[in-house]
């Protein structure tokens, strides 16, 4: 695509660009505004933290500086296929939600890493929290904020880092402090920091941190006093297409920032679901199913979460969806890749899963961080059954693959039962579906259509949309009319549904058993001991005896 820029030269329509802060990377694209042509990008890759067992951190400041490098980056090689800069009229944030920044507003800098949405440090803040609750009733905050009391969302981790790193409890009694998730982190940096960088968030980010009103869309006291949460510390909440101000640095100064949406609202604006039951599924680090469910709040029956969906303009209605999580999708491959060292890229793993093309009986539960919906099972951890002595490494890649598509059953399954509609093709984004292999494994379990955009890049482009159609900026238009129809690739299901279901009751039989593998109470004693068992320690101590009297024997006969 980018390759035939340079003959049009400057020449072409508004642009727009689009900041995409995820998980594992950072982007920067732009789009035309007129046809919706990806035009140019750059990608940097993200440093996850593991510093101890279910804690995932990420540096904030790392984060901001893979923006500026990927803004910085793009615009060079705009400016090489001779396309003017200066007709880029906006940029949008997309970014990876619930993941959670503290920083000192008169410094600027982080009080602590970020905890990214998949950590699994607050399960003891959690159940502390449970204690407080009529029948420890996870859903008792629903009705509010739609979501169950989880270690997934903003709130429990905000508590965590009230209650725990002094730097932050501190800050906080000064009235330095600021909390976002990262849009906030990104969008108070880039407008000046702290020579008056604006603290801000959009609807559909608020929604996903548990002190978010959905209905009345705004903070709740109810809800930050039920959590201990300073108010003054949170950001203005804004609709997700307005300006909130301007890049302060760098080649873009004096842009508008003016879309925001947390990634998979991003993408469902940017899959063009605007009408009540479309649907679409994310492939990326995790693995998000979303319905828009129109104007209303539908509350969930079977595990799913109820958030906002999007609201394009301050003077816009809210939309509303129900959403599937799944926490673990891409970065099972990733792990693949890293711990075992099975390969040495993605692709590679298709490769190892289409040599096979069968998991010979093996399943894969990648609960790395509990399971999330429909289950929301913080105790579950990861497993591998149904190993043999034929098993190989070919055979767990595959099996990696098709828990993704396990797991998007489960959560489609549920969004079924709750909207009474089955959906009839399941449309698809997110840097996994390029994996061919996966797309057409999700197609035969789940035994419907699956259809991917040519253009995969829907999250980036629903940021664009966002801050083009944004009032005082006015470059793109999201009249139903006026978007640009998208060609898509589709994977039909190639196997009989009594295949599918038998596979699919197996791996519901592999999810049982990885349940329960967990608790945050600490064992009764300290470290174990060999000792502690009577039967080891005898066997122990008697080597050790009979060893000893070999090399007694030994000097003797020489």
């Amino acid at each position: 695509m980018a390759a035939g820029v340079g003959a049009q030269g400057g020449a072409m329509g508004p642009l727009v660009g689009a900041i995409d802060q995820g998980t594992s990377s950072t982007r920067f694209l732009v789009f035309n505004a007129n046809t919706s042509e990806l035009l140019s990008h750059h990608q940097v890759e993200i440093q996850q933290k593991f510093p101890k067992e279910g804690w995932v951190e990420q540096d904030p400041v790392e984060i901001l500086q893979s923006v500026y490098e990927c803004v910085e980056r793009t615009c060079e090689k705009l400016n090489q296929l001779n396309v003017d800069i200066a007709n880029i009229k906006a940029v949008g944030v997309s970014n990876q939600r619930e993941t959670t920044v503290v920083w000192d507003k008169l410094t600027g800098e982080p009080l602590h890493d970020a905890i990214v949405w998949l950590d699994l440090r607050t399960q003891p803040t959690v159940e502390r929290l449970l204690k407080r609750i009529p029948g420890q009733n996870k859903s008792f905050l629903k009705s509010k904020t739609g979501l169950p009391l989880s270690t997934y969302f903003s709130a429990v981790k905000l508590r965590w880092l009230l209650d725990n790193v002094p730097k932050v409890k501190q800050a906080v009694l000064n009235r330095r402090a600021l909390f976002g998730t990262i849009d906030s982190w990104l969008i108070w940096s880039l407008t000046g920091g702290k020579d008056g960088g604006i603290h801000c968030t959009d609807v559909t980010n608020a929604s996903r941190t548990m002190l978010f009103n959905i209905h009345s869309l705004e903070w709740d006291e109810e809800l930050c006093k039920f959590f201990e949460i300073p108010m003054e510390i949170l950001p203005k909440v804004r609709s997700s297409s307005e300006i909130y101000g301007l890049m302060s640095s760098g080649a873009l100064t004096g842009i508008p920032i003016s879309g925001c949406l947390g990634d998979q609202s991003a993408a469902l604006v940017g899959q063009m679901c605007f009408k009540d039951g479309q649907a679409k599924n994310t492939y990326g680090t995790g693995c998000f199913l979303l319905c828009n469910t129109g104007q209303k709040p539908a509350l969930s029956e079977h595990g799913l979460l109820t958030t906002v969906a999007y609201k394009l303009g301050r003077e816009k209605p809210v939309y509303y969806a129900l959403e599937g999580s799944v926490a673990i999708a891409g970065a099972v491959v990733r792990w693949l890749r890293d711990n075992l060292g099975i390969a040495r890229s993605s692709d590679e793993i298709e490769k190892l899963a289409a040599d096979v093309g069968t998991s010979y009986g093996c399943y894969f539960v990648p609960a790395f961080s509990g399971l999330y919906a429909p289950y929301w099972e913080p105790s579950a951890r990861g497993i591998i059954c149904g190993l043999t002595q034929f098993t190989n490494k070919n055979h767990i890649a595959f099996a990696a693959l098709e828990a993704v598509c396990f797991q998007t059953r489960e959560i489609l399954d549920a969004m079924n039962k709750d909207c009474g509609i089955p959906l009839s093709q399941l449309q698809v984004d997110g840097g996994m579906t390029n994996n061919k292999i996966l797309m057409q494994l999700q197609a035969d379990i789940l035994c419907i259509p699956v259809v991917k955009p040519s253009m995969p890049e829907t999250t980036a482009l629903g940021a664009a949309m966002a801050a083009g159609a944004a009032e005082g900026v006015g470059v793109w238009s999201l009249n139903l009319d006026d978007l640009t129809a998208v060609t898509c690739e589709c994977f039909e299901p190639k196997i009989n549904p009594e295949e599918s279901e038998y596979r699919y009751r197996r791996w519901k039989k592999a999810v049982k058993k990885s349940m329960g593998w967990e608790t945050s109470e600490p064992q009764e004693s300290g470290e174990t001991s060999i000792f502690c068992s009577l039967p080891l320690g005898f066997f122990v101590m008697s080597s050790l005896l009979m060893l000893i009297g070999a090399k007694y024997i030994s000097a003797y006969c020489k």
